[in-house]
């Protein structure tokens, strides 16, 4: 055999092999039994706008396009999970971010649906609107049956928005100082905003991972959302799991529209970001 085609042999051998062995991988990943007490794949629902979603259906659902990150026990230690930070969702403590109920509570369905439909700024969770409305619903469902709590408990009520105070330069005034002395959020975000507080190297969230305050100069968007209305959800509601607390104990409702006004001025990425 000549030089040429023994490469050549070696490696259309090394191809098939390698596309076995990935085939073999693939189908060696499964969703795992869910924690004993937590609620039944196959009965478990979601209801969303008009929408019931199925664990069932959303099984499917997950081990296709969720469990790399999120594991085969839903528990954030998927094949993909080790370099990514921030880390992927931890489903078994039914601890999240993004809620719009208080510190503390479950989310409602809808706030997962919004989660999966947005995506996270600034990490590897992208939006997920190339999923139908269903197929989203479904997700809701199955991500439900991953914790205990979710069989025990039912999610907080929702917090209530009032009208937005006008933006005004006596209102960004009286942001700045909640933001930089009264709350002292630079102390982690930094007085400039740029997420470089003193705190800012010594922070981590509930599982003890690095995580860095948000830079509201560079950041194109905020972890919930776009919208002032979101962001007054995340100062009230607070990023449960990590270092980011409510705030509905210290604010009223318009010094929450200040800090807000405040926080707009800080950044120059604004409206570029996923909606």
């Amino acid at each position: 055999m000549t030089r040429r085609k023994f490469a050549a042999t070696f490696a259309l051998g090394s191809l098939a092999l390698f596309t076995f062995g990935a085939a073999i991988t693939a189908q060696s990943i499964h969703v795992n039994p869910a924690r004993p007490g937590s609620p039944s794949i196959e009965s478990e629902t979601s209801h969303i706008d008009g929408i019931t979603g199925h664990a069932v259906n959303g099984k499917n659902l997950y081990q296709r396009f969720c469990i790399g990150c999120h594991g085969a026990d839903g528990n954030g230690k998927g094949p993909d999970a080790p370099p990514i930070n921030p880390k992927p969702r931890d489903f078994t403590r039914a601890t999240f971010k993004c809620r719009s109920t208080p510190t503390g509570d479950l989310p409602t369905d809808e706030d997962l649906f919004n989660a999966i439909t947005r995506g996270f700024v600034g990490t590897r969770m992208k939006p997920w609107k190339t999923l139908s409305a269903q197929q989203r619903a479904d997700l809701v469902a199955f991500i439900k049956t991953w914790s205990p709590r979710w069989a025990t408990e039912k999610p907080g009520t929702p917090i209530v928005i009032p009208p937005e105070t006008p933006q005004t330069q006596e209102s960004v005034e009286r942001g700045k100082v909640l933001f930089q002395t009264t709350l002292n959020c630079a102390k982690c975000h930094g007085t400039r905003g740029l997420g470089d507080g003193r705190s800012a190297a010594t922070l981590e969230d509930d599982d003890g991972n690095r995580i860095k305050p948000r830079d509201f100069v560079h950041a194109s968007g905020f972890k919930c959302g776009t919208t002032n209305e979101d962001l007054y959800r995340i100062l009230m509601t607070g990023l449960d799991g990590t270092p980011m607390p409510s705030f509905s104990d210290d604010l009223d409702a318009s010094q929450a529209w200040d800090l807000i006004h405040y926080l707009r001025t800080l950044q120059q990425n604004r409206g570029t970001g996923p909606s």
